[in-house]
């Protein structure tokens, strides 16, 4: 019965810890969300610390691969609309009048709504190039491959990918960044002597 006890205890001491840890960890992701700019800096350096660990150690082209395609991957969602133009169209035919692009000069502003947002695409890079730096560890990881192949097939991935995200945004006419794109002043943010809600301003 004293064993059954104390493997309680030391469970729900864990599970306590755990959560407290899960608190902490919420509570810095909170106060980093605005200052994106240090936040992308960080990953960058992470980024280079990872090559540089690739350069000095001269193995672990398999782990740079998977890095390399996980953030192509995560870069081509936070390109994407978060409702895919193309299906539009085949939702109108149902009935479907759901919210979409502007895609004339009198349409309303809208914000490029991402299927990635900005957060979630730096949080999980922040992840992957943890992960990819603790693997670099570990030498069963290390897989011999002949890396100038993985670098030629990924950068041949990387053009594919980006021509065919850059032709749908010119067959449907969006912009995916919302930073100089017009913004109207609210009722109360018209200029002095002006008419309320004329203000033009840029993101």
């Amino acid at each position: 019965m004293d064993t059954l006890g104390n493997s309680d205890k030391i469970g729900s001491g864990a599970a306590s810890s755990f959560t407290r840890l899960g608190i902490y960890t919420q509570h810095l992701l909170d106060r980093a969300t605005p200052f994106i700019s240090f936040r992308w800096l960080f990953n960058f350096l992470l980024l280079v610390l990872f090559f540089l660990r690739i350069f000095l150690i001269q193995g672990f082209y398999i782990i740079a691969y998977g890095l390399g395609i996980f953030l192509l991957n995560q870069f081509i969602l936070f390109l994407t609309p978060k409702q895919d133009p193309s299906s539009l169209g085949m939702d109108e035919e149902e009935g479907d009048h759901g919210p979409r692009l502007p895609t004339r000069s009198t349409d309303e502003f809208r914000p490029f709504m991402r299927r990635l947002p900005e957060f979630k695409f730096w949080y999980t890079s922040f992840k992957a190039l943890i992960i990819s730096l603790v693997l670099t560890l570990f030498s069963i990881f290390d897989i011999p491959v002949f890396w100038p192949v993985l670098v030629i097939y990924f950068f041949t991935l990387f053009f594919l990918t980006m021509r065919q995200r850059i032709a749908h945004m010119i067959q449907y006419k969006y912009v995916p960044f919302t930073h100089g794109k017009v913004k109207y002043a609210g009722k109360n943010e018209g200029p002095p002597g002006g008419a309320p809600g004329i203000k033009i301003s840029s993101y």
